[in-house]
């Protein structure tokens, strides 16, 4: 297949986006086109996430910036990607085949930045003046059926070790996948970083820290004189590669939790819960 022509970032980045917000067009009846072609529509706020994405395609995918689209032109890279994609009734589906490419944080980091979402939670104790701000990751793709779902969460939990549970949703199947879990979902914004940090545009759902500050900007002019505190901030905020090798050679060199959390100046069960992770990765 020509898929396997590109580079493997390239093909996790085209899965994902054509999982997400991307599409194959349909060949229809007496159409001279031979083969299908690449389409993905936007509006003008994601005109710079479409520029990034763009740029890992260059010799595949262009803009036609009339009609606001990411194109490609008529391939047999897209024909022969059309049944991964579309079942018997031209309806998109999880391409089942081609999951075990998909290995990559491009992958994950396109799925989530085209159909995610960082949801945050406030609770406000007048009380004591303080709103806690508790984030969460959610992934719209009700446009598959649970079965499909199913498909995808056990891939990403078999190949990236993240367990999003199933969640419903009043639109298309009824299904989406989120995260339960606030540990998780700044582990995750964490794995995905250093593809996602490359484009600023999309801050709003990978930079928890940017996130933050922008909602706790809006917070205070409501509430000028309360605290606003991330749930838990400490215990999870993100690891920088830094502190995680520094971790990990205080660990093989024998120090103890309390050690390793000094030198590394976080909490004990933050350390805690990060070797704890760090293991089940087998990275300790």
């Amino acid at each position: 297949m020509e898929l396997y022509q590109l580079s493997p970032i390239q093909q996790n980045v085209l899965i994902a986006s054509i999982m997400g917000d991307g599409e194959i067009t349909k060949i229809y009846k007496n159409s001279r086109r031979k083969n299908n072609s690449y389409r993905e529509h936007y509006g003008q706020a994601q005109e710079k996430y479409r520029e990034w994405k763009q740029l890992f395609l260059p010799d595949l995918l262009y803009f036609n910036k009339k009609c606001h689209s990411l194109c490609s032109r008529s391939l047999p890279l897209f024909s022969q990607l059309y049944p991964h994609f579309y079942n018997s009734k031209n309806q998109k589906q999880v391409p089942e085949n081609l999951l075990p490419t998909c290995t990559l944080p491009h992958f994950l980091a396109v799925l989530y930045m085209d159909d995610g979402s960082l949801s945050i939670t406030k609770r406000i104790n007048h009380i004591k003046k303080r709103i806690y701000l508790t984030p969460s990751i959610m992934l719209a793709l009700q446009c598959f059926p649970v079965h499909e779902l199913n498909l995808l969460q056990k891939h990403i939990q078999n190949t990236f070790n993240y367990a999003f549970k199933l969640c419903s949703t009043p639109s298309g199947h009824g299904y989406m996948l989120r995260f339960t879990s606030v540990q998780h979902t700044f582990s995750f914004l964490n794995f995905i970083s250093p593809v996602t940090n490359t484009c600023p545009s999309m801050f709003y759902k990978t930079n928890w820290e940017w996130r933050y500050n922008k909602e706790k900007q809006l917070l205070l002019k409501q509430y000028p004189n309360y605290e606003i505190i991330a749930s838990s901030s400490d215990r999870y905020k993100p690891y920088s590669p830094e502190e995680i090798n520094r971790m990990i050679t205080l660990h093989k060199n024998g120090e103890t939790i309390s050690d390793i959390a000094r030198v590394i100046n976080r909490t004990y069960w933050s350390v805690v819960y990060k070797v704890r992770e760090l293991k089940e990765k087998n990275l300790l």
